[in-house]
């Protein structure tokens, strides 16, 4: 069952890399989006008075090897410039090694403040993408003997008729954009990402379904309070939204984060499309500089929970410190930081 899959997810990967079907790619996606903010959105550049290092994994449905996600972000905010400056490096690899997405971006946003605590940021990203597939590991249908598998009985494997592409490499401009809205009580954000739509085709012929969609997300969250200490928030609870769309593919996470002094964590239902999907629970501590959280998807829909869920890890040092107490903050964010 398991060599099944994935030869069939190696069917859908060259479908989507090679082009010349309606079908699309999709971004990969944090469940842990708080801990990964300028994935989600370059507005969110700079929300903390000093610098922010952030590191994130992912892997979905490590039992048949189908994901896995790296990525590395730095950000901080400069008062004099009234500006936030960032950079990320994502790496994502696709089918087991089938494809390989590497995006290196810089990010910029600007900060508007108005009626006393209202602010609203601006931020712009630019980024240099490379696909590289793996056509070697690629299983085409008709390579595919219902008694025999991929191989002959003599141990060969079985050709197919498929054109290998002259290059397995492609290299694109990617632009996004962002806004967020905040208060000391709710935030508002929207990101437009590869605003561009750029080619990702392998074979050359440029068509319309061989562009990578805009990916629209809009998210938001209300903190409550709930206790406050000399030093810093001591206790609060975010409920909070993200919908996401591109091209056909819609997803829906609704849910809380909280924090309790050094510790926090959260519960959320995520719905793709017009299907349940997956229920996430992330928990996690905040020292200091160091900021540790892991979250676990568990598969609600008719994949079942034997893809073995989804797994993510994120670590952030945040070193604001340095420069003002975190009580000094105004605004509705905590859960990103």
């Amino acid at each position: 069952m398991i060599s099944r899959t994935r030869q069939i997810i190696s069917v859908i990967l060259v479908v989507i890399g090679l082009g010349g079907t309606d079908v699309t790619g999709q971004d990969p996606i944090y469940s842990q989006f708080y801990n990964a903010p300028l994935q989600l959105n370059p507005a969110f550049t700079g929300t903390t008075y000093g610098s922010f290092l952030s590191m994130n994994y992912r892997n979905q449905w490590p039992s048949i090897n189908v994901y896995e996600t790296y990525s590395v972000s730095y950000d901080q905010f400069i008062p004099r410039l009234n500006s936030g400056l960032g950079a990320t490096i994502l790496s994502d690899d696709a089918g087991d090694g089938t494809l390989r997405t590497t995006r290196v971006s810089g990010l910029y946003s600007y900060e508007i403040k108005f009626r006393g605590d209202h602010q609203i940021k601006l931020g712009i990203e630019a980024g240099l993408v490379q696909l590289r597939l793996d056509w070697d590991r690629l299983i085409f249908f008709d390579q595919l003997d219902p008694r025999f598998g991929t191989m002959t009985p003599g141990g060969v494997t079985i050709p197919t008729s498929e054109t290998r592409p002259e290059g397995l490499t492609k290299n694109y401009i990617d632009i996004s954009s962002g806004l967020l809205l905040y208060t000391p009580n709710y935030y508002v954000g929207l990101s437009l990402k590869h605003l561009n739509t750029p080619d990702q085709s392998f074979l050359g012929a440029i068509q319309s379904q061989d562009k990578l969609p805009v990916r629209f997300s809009i998210h938001g969250g209300y903190q409550i309070e709930l206790s406050r200490n000399k030093r810093a928030l001591a206790a609060f609870i975010t409920p909070n939204v993200l919908y996401i769309r591109q091209g056909d593919f819609s997803q829906l996470n609704v849910g809380a984060y909280t924090g309790l002094r050094d510790f926090f964590a959260g519960l959320w239902y995520r719905q793709a499309g017009n299907n349940g999907d997956a229920i996430i629970v992330s928990a996690g501590f905040s020292v200091g500089y160091l900021k540790i959280g892991y979250s676990y998807d568990y598969t609600v829909s008719e994949l079942t929970n034997g893809t073995g869920g989804s797994h993510e890890i994120g670590i952030a040092f945040k070193f604001d410190n340095i420069y003002r107490k975190r009580s000094k903050y105004n605004d509705c964010l905590s859960l990103f930081r």
